[in-house]
């Protein structure tokens, strides 16, 4: 983990040709990390509702997702080509969409979040490979940039994501507020130590617009190097009076509280 974040903090300044010869380390620290985690956190997510990876088809073949869930099974051949073993194949499901669930992580990415942002990427892009889930990814310091077309892709999101600059909670939480659709199925978690750095009345009525609509919040604090929560315990006050639950969780426990929702 350490050697992961050494890489990726200074991974923005090198030119093209060094981060091309990085890449192949950090793709293999990146896997090796999701798989550990992965395999931490699917039997929090086991019973799932709605479309689940199933031996038995209940339509086509997706071979995209096919493909992303069996990475693990992937190694290089006698002749040096590279192949790999569906031990799980994903079929399409006929369910409607409509019954799915949504989730929009929203990560503060401000220069105190390094650690937490990592680990954020991370389970993002485990949850994302839960079917009954569609999984967004908000990074947000000053500015708001959505990543969710990385979601899939741990090693492309975290090359993508610069830590550095300001904390606006609310301008992250209005964005996420634009992606629901259906308010009752719709997670919106987020991941920050909550050091607001605008004017604290304009957060607090984003968390209220989303608990008055019937979204399911969950507010993260930050964890230092050694998984001690930290955070502003005063904002986070406020927020929990405006509706949103704050906690200090490890991956394990979201993915606990996301497993008891979508169930």
């Amino acid at each position: 983990m350490d050697l992961l974040r050494t890489v990726l903090r200074h991974a923005g300044g090198l030119p093209e040709a060094r981060l091309a010869a990085l890449r192949p380390l950090v793709r293999k620290l990146v896997e090796e990390l999701t798989r550990q985690l992965a395999t931490r956190l699917r039997p929090a997510l086991t019973g799932t509702a709605l479309p689940r990876p199933s031996r038995r088809p209940g339509g086509g073949l997706d071979l995209a997702r096919t493909v992303r869930a069996n990475l693990g099974t992937a190694h290089r051949g006698p002749g040096g080509r590279v192949q790999l073993v569906p031990e799980r194949p994903v079929f399409r499901s006929r369910a409607r969409r409509s019954a799915d669930w949504r989730l929009i992580l929203v990560t503060d990415v401000s220069g105190s979040m390094e650690a937490s942002t990592v680990w954020s990427a991370l389970t993002a892009s485990v949850l994302a490979g839960v079917p009954a889930l569609s999984t967004h990814f908000l990074a947000f310091s000053t500015e708001v940039i959505d990543f969710t077309d990385r979601v899939h892709d741990p090693l492309g999101l975290l090359l993508e994501v610069r830590i550095g600059g300001g904390t606006h909670i609310a301008a992250g939480l209005r964005h996420a507020r634009s992606l629901v659709t259906v308010p009752s199925r719709t997670l919106v978690v987020v991941v920050s130590d909550f050091e607001e750095g605008y004017p604290l009345g304009g957060l607090l009525a984003e968390v209220r617009a989303l608990v008055d609509s019937g979204c399911h919040l969950l507010g993260c604090a930050s964890l230092d190097d050694t998984g001690r929560p930290r955070y502003s315990t005063g904002t986070a006050g406020h927020l929990v009076a405006a509706g949103m639950p704050i906690a200090a969780v490890s991956p394990l426990e979201l993915a606990r509280w996301v497993g008891e929702k979508i169930r």
